[in-house]
């Protein structure tokens, strides 16, 4: 196998991590949306939550970005 074939499909492989990243960006938005239906008045208590699992789940994505970007130009 042609060792920059191989490079590629590495970097392909590790930008699969952003998928699930967006499904689970995904489902904290949504289950904040559905909490607020459920109980408007716990929106300000609610708020500052969905923020915090939106960073750490979004982080995830970069992280994998970031290694498919080193796989693909090391």
């Amino acid at each position: 196998m042609d060792p920059l074939a191989a490079k590629y499909i590495g970097a392909g492989l590790a930008a699969l991590g952003m998928i699930g990243a967006g499904l689970g960006v995904g489902n904290v938005w949504a289950s904040y949306f559905q909490a607020i239906a459920r109980n408007p008045a716990a929106k300000n208590e609610i708020g500052a939550s969905i923020y915090i699992g939106f960073a750490v789940t979004e982080a995830i994505a970069l992280f994998a970005l970031v290694v498919g970007l080193i796989i693909l130009f090391a």
